[in-house]
């Protein structure tokens, strides 16, 4: 070999062997996630600020006007409330699946499909002529909006930087108690100047808007959910996180937490309604203004978890949330509706917390991991605030806060216990 085949071999060699090695320094520098502050970061924080807001107004749009419901359609109170309780199972029953669509075909696909979906029923439940009509459309409505909560937590837990993802699951979760509360208090006042065909519609108009813009601004996922052919099944991945004693005890928080919270608000108007108080409808109606104390408190409580952690951060906010059900026992209306702020206010940073880290948590099968935890959660709205009910035409409110607060301590000890 002369000496220029020499050197130009000698060279290639070398040439060679730096390409392996920064490919090899690549590989093993992975991803980390969108930072805070960053371009990116903004746009799915925001994004998904606007999906909660499109979500939640279409599931609880019709809340506020059953009784104008009840009464076009000519049907019981019972029955119209089954408008509320239908979307709720729609979106309890769909949540999985989601998951599962999710891993196919990504996260961003999914709840496009999820919103886009749930924007058309939503525009055609006006058109409902009778109950069995109206019903079938906010079940399939709800199983539609059922994407969003599914997958959303999963998402920001994929693509934003771990130390963010508390904050960046508060905005989330922000996003839909904006959008509850819009879906009340706008259905609510059109429906009385019209109909409440015309006020289901305008809140469906709204969150087409809120849709477009979650279009428009989701970034695509540098993370594939794709599973592999030889990776755990989607009953091995549920199965996982049935079985981890952290996951189980978030999902105690969601059930528990939101049982309590929506008891508290299905028979405060009733109490309301009531003696000593004897509050006109309209007036009962403004209660859920409340509901912006917990898009605040949502953003504070994930600040605060970056500072003193999530354990501390959770624990506090239910305490919060048992000091607000004390202080709705009162006589005094002040009182009571201070109280129902303040337990909004610890409801809402709660599950801000338990939801963002049920997603950190979560090393196999997020998305059905975040899944479980809307199952749970939503599972609690319908058993925990039926029962709820019950005691409350039974006892009287004063028994039925004390069930809330109950279930409220249990939540804390299984937290504590499982030293998540």
């Amino acid at each position: 070999m002369g000496i220029r085949s020499f050197m130009h071999w000698t060279h290639a060699r070398q040439t060679s062997n730096v390409e392996a090695m920064s490919s090899s320094t690549e590989s093993t520098l992975e991803w980390e996630g969108h930072p805070q502050g960053s371009r990116e970061y903004k746009r799915l924080v925001a994004a998904l600020l606007f999906a909660g807001i499109a979500t939640f107004a279409q599931l609880y749009s019709v809340q506020g006007i059953l009784p104008l419901i009840a009464s076009n359609l000519e049907i019981t109170p019972s029955q119209s409330s089954l408008a509320v309780g239908l979307a709720t199972v729609g979106v309890a029953v769909s949540v999985l699946p989601w998951s599962v669509a999710a891993d196919r075909i990504g996260r961003v696909k999914a709840m496009s499909a999820s919103i886009i979906v749930a924007t058309v029923f939503g525009l055609l439940v006006p058109l409902s002529s009778s109950l069995p009509m109206l019903l079938t459309l906010r079940f399939f409505e709800g199983a539609a909006l059922g994407g969003l909560p599914a997958i959303a937590i999963a998402y920001l837990s994929e693509e934003v930087h771990r130390t963010h993802t508390a904050l960046a699951a508060a905005t989330y979760v922000s996003g839909t108690t904006l959008g509850g509360l819009l879906g009340r208090i706008v259905s609510g006042p059109v429906a009385e100047l019209t109909n409440w065909r015309i006020g289901t519609l305008t809140v469906s108009v709204i969150a087409a808007v809120a849709a477009g813009l979650f279009l428009l601004l989701a970034p695509t996922p540098r993370r594939s959910p794709v599973i592999e052919q030889d990776g755990p099944s989607l009953g091995a991945r549920v199965w996982a996180n049935l079985r981890d004693p952290g996951l189980l005890a978030l999902y105690s928080q969601g059930f528990l937490l939101m049982g309590g919270f929506v008891a508290i608000y299905n028979f405060l108007g009733f109490r309301l309604e009531a003696a000593p108080f004897g509050l006109p409808q309209s007036l009962i109606s403004l209660i859920f203004v409340a509901y912006l104390s917990g898009t605040v408190s949502s953003r504070v409580a994930g600040r605060l978890a970056l500072e003193h952690g999530r354990g501390p951060v959770l624990a506090g906010s239910t305490a919060v949330m048992i000091a607000g059900v004390a202080l709705t026992i009162s006589s005094n209306l002040v009182v009571l509706l201070a109280g129902l702020v303040v337990l909004t206010i610890g409801f809402f940073a709660a599950h801000a917390i338990a939801s963002g880290w049920t997603g950190q948590r979560a090393s196999v099968g997020r998305a059905q991991a975040t899944s479980l935890y809307n199952l749970f959660y939503y599972g609690g709205s319908s058993v925990v605030g039926w029962c709820g009910g019950l005691i409350f035409q039974q006892f009287g409110w004063t028994a039925m806060a004390l069930f809330v607060m109950g279930l409220a301590v249990v939540a804390m000890a299984a937290a504590r216990l499982v030293r998540i």
